[in-house]
């Protein structure tokens, strides 16, 4: 391995540096055999039922079903269940944050995946909101009339929550995946779930900085300029 040096560097820096490498490794290493293990779960359970949606498009409402949602030549589906109802008074900020990231890459998963985003809200309300944060490239779907956030765990008997599915379409039909368990489980120390951690680029370059995530940092939904 080639021994990087930075202009100025202690000893002490350098071998420190080096050990963290061993374990940056590692850690590379083991999120290698996590996603190899996800590839191959057996069959998950069928969907429940072909859920009907709304959505917009070309300024019109319209229904839609799940099964609509694959294109042809694209036989898997990323969802994610955005907090956000009539019962809220604002959208999260967490998944506003989450979704500004992933907007950025919707045209590159386009390449390979299906990607949909769904909340519990009327069109009008998830469209102000999408049009506020500039998301043009999302599909948006309002579950208000269906019980897919309940069946797959974006609302729970406490309320909204955050949760990301895949499924797959294969020749007996529409299938579940995975999704974000993580979400549902303890938090680490002084922090919380990190299910979605590996698609979210903010966490990571904050793990990257020498002062981390912070113990109070939250993301706002808008931030004051001058």
């Amino acid at each position: 391995m080639a021994r990087l040096r930075y202009p100025n560097e202690s000893a002490e820096y350098r071998v420190a540096r080096e050990r963290l490498l061993q374990e940056e490794l590692a850690l590379r290493e083991q999120v290698e055999r996590v996603a190899r293990q996800r590839r191959a779960l057996p069959p998950g359970g069928s969907l429940r039922q072909d859920y009907v949606f709304t959505e917009r498009a070309g300024g019109k409402d319209r229904a839609v079903r799940f099964s609509d949602l694959f294109e042809n030549g694209k036989d898997t589906l990323f969802v994610y269940s955005f907090m956000y109802s009539p019962q809220m008074q604002e959208p999260c900020p967490m998944c506003s944050a989450f979704l500004d990231g992933l907007h950025g890459h919707v045209e590159h998963l386009a390449q390979r995946l299906n990607v949909a985003v769904v909340a519990k809200h009327t069109l009008d309300a998830i469209h102000d909101h999408a049009a506020s944060r500039g998301w043009n490239r999302f599909r948006l779907l309002s579950s208000l009339d269906n019980s897919y956030n309940t069946d797959y765990f974006g609302e729970t008997g406490d309320g909204q929550t955050t949760m990301a599915n895949v499924f797959v379409r294969r020749g007996d039909g529409i299938r579940h995946f995975w999704g974000t368990e993580m979400s549902f489980s303890e938090p680490i120390e002084g922090g919380d779930m990190r299910h979605l951690d590996q698609a979210w680029a903010m966490w990571n370059v904050l793990d990257m900085t020498p002062d981390g995530r912070g113990a109070q940092f939250y993301p706002a939904l808008c931030y004051e300029t001058d």
